[in-house]
Order: C-alpha cells, then sequence, then structure tokens
C-alpha cells in the first residue's frame, strides 16, 4: 500500500487522481497539490470516501525548498509530477534531497526556449542512482506507451526493429472553431516548431507541418496527419535495437491549422518577451489565457483518438510488421472521469507508471525512459486500467 503526491491539478492530474481512487488496492492514500489549492480541493471533494484517503496542498513548483517542505510533511512513496514540463527539474531536485521516487508524463523544456529534449533529465542518472530512487520519464502516451509499446514489440517479435511510425489521431470535436486538447501554451510550442525525424543515425529537420500524409485510422476513418518532432524519439532511437528510421505523426482539422497561421502570422504564437502598457508579458501565455481550458472540452468533445505505433524489422531473419495501437472514446471517458480522451490517455499511464515503481516492477535506482522497463506488467495494466490495445500484423503502412 503506497502513497503518493500529485503535483498539478489539471485534466492529466484529474484522471491520475480518479484512477488512484480506483486503484485504492496500491494506493491507500494520495496528496494533491498545485499553485491553486481550490483546484485539489475541487478533486478531493468529488472523490473523497470513493477509494483511498485524500489531502491537499497549495504548493509552488518551481520553489524546490517549498516542494522540500512539502514531501518531509506528507512522506510519499512517489512524486508524480503533472505539473508543467517547465518545473521537472525543481521537483526532480526536491525528489533527490528527500529521496523520493519520480515519474512525470513530458520532458523538461526550458520557459524561454521551445527545446524538447531529455538531455537535462538524463544528466541526473548518476544522482538518483546514488540516492537509491527511481526516477521514470515520459510515463503518459506519447511519450510513455508508445514508448511501452516499443519495447514490447522488441521483446516479443523482433531480433531488430528498423522502422517505427508512431501514429497520433485525435478524431474528437469540440466544437469550437480552435482551441487545444492540452495545455495551449506547450500544445502550441510543439506544433509551430520545426519537424524533426531519425534517419541512418542522424536528425533530419523539416519546416513546421512541412510533411503531410493521410492514413486510415480504425474507428476514425481518414485523417490528415502531419510530421512533428516529438520527444520520444529521442530516447527511442538510443534505445531500441536496429533503428534506421523514427518518425511521428500528429492528426490536424483544416480550422485548427488555418487558426494557428493566422496566430503565427500577427505573433501570437512567440514566446519572446514584448512590452504592453508597461509590462513585458510573453504573447503565447496570454494567448493560453484566453482559449477555452482545455479540462472544460469534456463535456463539449465527441468522437474518438487512435494511437499507435507501426513497427517493421527482422525476427528469425525474416520480415516482420507489426502494428499495435489504443482506440479511446471521449464521451466514455468523460462519464467515467469527467475528462475528454487526451487527459484520460496520459493520465492512466501515469497512475500505471507509478504502480509499476512503488509495486516494485520497475524500481531500480536512476533515470528511465519507460522503453528501459519491462513492458510486460504496463501492457497488462493497461487493459485492466481503461486503455486496451489491438495488435495487427498486416497493416497499412505509411508512405515514405
Amino acid at each position: 500500500m503506497a502513497k503518493a503526491l500529485i503535483i498539478g491539478a489539471g485534466g492529466v492530474a484529474s484522471v491520475a487522481v480518479h484512477k488512484c481512487v480506483q486503484n485504492k488496492e496500491v494506493f491507500k492514500e494520495i496528496c494533491i497539490a498545485s499553485r491553486t489549492k481550490q483546484k485539489c480541493d475541487d478533486l478531493k471533494e468529488k472523490l473523497d470516501g470513493q477509494g483511498c484517503e485524500i489531502s491537499t496542498a497549495q504548493v509552488d513548483a518551481d520553489n524546490v525548498e517549498a516542494l522540500i517542505a512539502l514531501i518531509e510533511d506528507f512522506k510519499p512513496d512517489i512524486v508524480m509530477n503533472l505539473a508543467l514540463p517547465y518545473q521537472d527539474l525543481t521537483i526532480m531536485d526536491a525528489c533527490l534531497a528527500t529521496k523520493t521516487h519520480y515519474l512525470d508524463t513530458a520532458n523538461y523544456e526550458p520557459e524561454d526556449t521551445a527545446k524538447f529534449e531529455y538531455k537535462w533529465q538524463w544528466e541526473y542518472r548518476q544522482k538518483f542512482e546514488e540516492a537509491g530512487i527511481t526516477a521514470i520519464l515520459g510515463s503518459g502516451f506519447d511519450p510513455g506507451v508508445t514508448g511501452v509499446f516499443s519495447a514490447y514489440a522488441q521483446k516479443h517479435y523482433f531480433d531488430e526493429i528498423h522502422y517505427i511510425d508512431i501514429l497520433d489521431c485525435n478524431g474528437g470535436d469540440h466544437g469550437y472553431p480552435f482551441a487545444t486538447n492540452f495545455n495551449p501554451e506547450i500544445n502550441i510550442r510543439e506544433v509551430s516548431a520545426n519537424g524533426r525525424y531519425w534517419k541512418e543515425g542522424q536528425w533530419i529537420e523539416t519546416a513546421p507541418m512541412a510533411i503531410k500524409k493521410v492514413y486510415d485510422f480504425a474507428e476514425v476513418g481518414q485523417k490528415e496527419m502531419y510530421l512533428l518532432y516529438h520527444e520520444e524519439l529521442e530516447s527511442l532511437a538510443l534505445n531500441i535495437k536496429g533503428i534506421k528510421q523514427i518518425r511521428f505523426f500528429m492528426t490536424f482539422g483544416q480550422s485548427y491549422l488555418t487558426h494557428l497561421k493566422c496566430l503565427e502570422n500577427v505573433g501570437m504564437t512567440s514566446i519572446e518577451p514584448i512590452l504592453f502598457e508597461g509590462k513585458e508579458i510573453i504573447p503565447l501565455q496570454f494567448l493560453k489565457a484566453v482559449l477555452p481550458d482545455p479540462a472544460s472540452l469534456g463535456p463539449r468533445t465527441k468522437g474518438k483518438t487512435n494511437i499507435g505505433c507501426i513497427y517493421r524489422g527482422k525476427k528469425d531473419g525474416k520480415d516482420v510488421t507489426y502494428y499495435v495501437y489504443n482506440i479511446c472514446d471521449h464521451e466514455a471517458c468523460y462519464r467515467e472521469v469527467g475528462s475528454q480522451a487526451v487527459s484520460y490517455t496520459t493520465g492512466v499511464p501515469a497512475m500505471i507508471g507509478a504502480m509499476m515503481v512503488v509495486n516494485g516492477l520497475w524500481n531500480k535506482p536512476g533515470v528511465y525512459n519507460v522503453e528501459e522497463m519491462d513492458p510486460d506488467p504496463f501492457m497488462k495494466a493497461l487493459n485492466q486500467w481503461g486503455l486496451p490495445w489491438v495488435e495487427d500484423f498486416n497493416p497499412v503502412l505509411v508512405a515514405e
């Protein structure tokens, strides 16, 4: 029976809290902490008495000393960082100081540079090893489940995986002309950055959204998808044997792309500070403030997500192709936990990853990406906790 400190109170954290409460065999007590305590209290009020014991706290996740004080007071077995990726390092510092296991869903990103890299967190490896604690990086869906899928494919179906295409399709409709399904600031920084993919030992860079493919997704239909850089490419290129090429594609509707282009053209997606009425503001942060809160999209969103990976490689000298994916229904997610499927597909793996650590299945000192751990118990838990997966050994491939 474990205690978990969950930092964050947005859509993903809400799903993770719901799932920890459902999983009372593992989590006996959780503390929800955020800069805005009222959000934590609202979650507690909704779920009190349904499973594990819940407490709440106010904390500034940028303040290492405040984090240390909270951890020392609550004494969790693991800290689940479901706050902003800008805060990964301060939370890792607090976990080191208190010798507490750590887990997140997105890699560290400097606030003043749109740069998605693991290097800052990988530099903590030796410190976590020496402290005797585990840090699990990227236990969401992508990154997260996509890494577990890759480890599972490598373990069971391939001697070498040569090609990976990660396909992230959101076929949901929330009815707004423009809104993002997760934190607008992070989402827009991600999709407006240059695309990159790994090929023959080097990174190939493209203009944002320059490469488009059409794919027919099960239970969603044909969708236009665009090549993006996504952080799991960096770790998979290192951790999967035999890799020649890895690409990541995400679907976008034309309305989203048109609005995004207009906002870019007028400077609203910039992260460079500007002076406005005597104050410095960052345009993208202002835009975030006027866009719909992703947590508010749950009751409006209809349709399904389909996220998975297509692998090509060799087994016993023969060519093998394998596709594994999950389909998630926005409305079913909302009925269960009050959130849409994008939050659900990230929050459920966060709970599962934490369960893997506290149960001892993924507990070894150091800093690890999920594909470095045994995938089998995680894959079993996905089926149990709401993200069942489907296998296809003769999939339609994505064109080169």
